[in-house]
């Protein structure tokens, strides 16, 4: 199944650490970046190292991932340090912008890290193919808020469109899962989530694009965004179809519900199996 949902909890509150587990974010992401201010990263990488040890159970080892600061900020270097000692694989580094900070870091960062490359900038954008392709590299996920800031544009709806679908053709020449699509920020109250209904709506948007899932701030939008990225029954119903048709005549031609069905559709009905 892709993992479609990745919720944030600021790294330095431990006491939210356990809300977060308990919804059905497929991805926890313990952020120790933008959300802890810079006068309390050392004691938020400090603590949650205890937390590592002490309150983490195997069953919730594999959900957790952590967002270290950015390659070249004063915190990064022990951030890799603090988690190539810990039990867990997946690590979210902030503001790439190229395949050579990944490819150092990869090394640092202890055998079997498994790397979401979070890409916020121009310069990061330019390089999206050689940054998915770097070792290490799992997915690919899009800073869209950050990104238009340094872009100078306006608006995160179709004014990215073209930026979304670089996501999508790089990861898909990498060989990843489909790329993770940004957080969704209220247009009247900046820095806050949008309701319920937008969500769904960008959701809707990204999953169009061919994104896979969404990084989000509450856990109130986990249901939306696994609900959204996730195909309905009925689609399935038909992939499933379709999957049969063609084993069953793979050199013919062969239609179900009255349509002509090729490699191409067939490749797609396996990929709403696979999702």
């Amino acid at each position: 199944m892709t993992l479609r949902s990745y919720l944030f909890v600021p790294g330095d509150h431990t006491e939210r650490f356990a809300a977060a587990l308990a919804t059905d974010a497929h991805q926890v992401v313990i952020d120790l970046e933008d959300g802890v201010a810079h006068d309390a990263k050392d004691r938020a990488r400090e603590q949650l190292a205890v937390w590592l040890q002490t309150a983490l159970t195997d069953a919730n080892r594999g959900r957790l991932v952590i967002r270290v600061n950015a390659p070249g900020s004063p915190w990064h270097d022990d951030d890799l340090a603090m988690f190539k000692d810990t039990p867990l694989h997946h690590l979210m580094v902030p503001k790439v912008e190229s395949a050579g900070q990944l490819a150092a870091l990869s090394a640092r960062a202890g055998e079997g890290a498994v790397v979401i490359a979070l890409v916020e900038s121009v310069a990061g954008v330019v390089q999206l193919r050689d940054i998915a392709q770097a070792p290490g590299v799992a997915r690919l996920a899009f800073g869209s808020f950050e990104f238009g800031v340094d872009a100078g544009i306006e608006g995160d709806g179709s004014e990215l469109d073209a930026v979304r679908t670089a996501f999508v053709i790089a990861s898909r020449h990498a060989g990843l899962p489909a790329p993770i699509d940004g957080v969704t920020r209220s247009h009247d109250k900046p820095g806050t989530t949008d309701k319920a209904d937008a969500i769904a709506a960008a959701v809707a948007t990204a999953r169009r694009f061919g994104f896979g899932g969404k990084l989000c701030l509450h856990g109130s939008h986990v249901e939306a965004i696994n609900h959204g990225f996730a195909p309905t029954d009925a689609q399935r119903e038909w992939a499933a179809r379709v999957v049969a048709a063609w084993t069953a005549n793979p050199q013919g031609a062969t239609a179900v519900d009255g349509k002509f069905i090729d490699k191409a559709v067939t490749d797609r009905a396996k990929r709403i199996l696979a999702s």
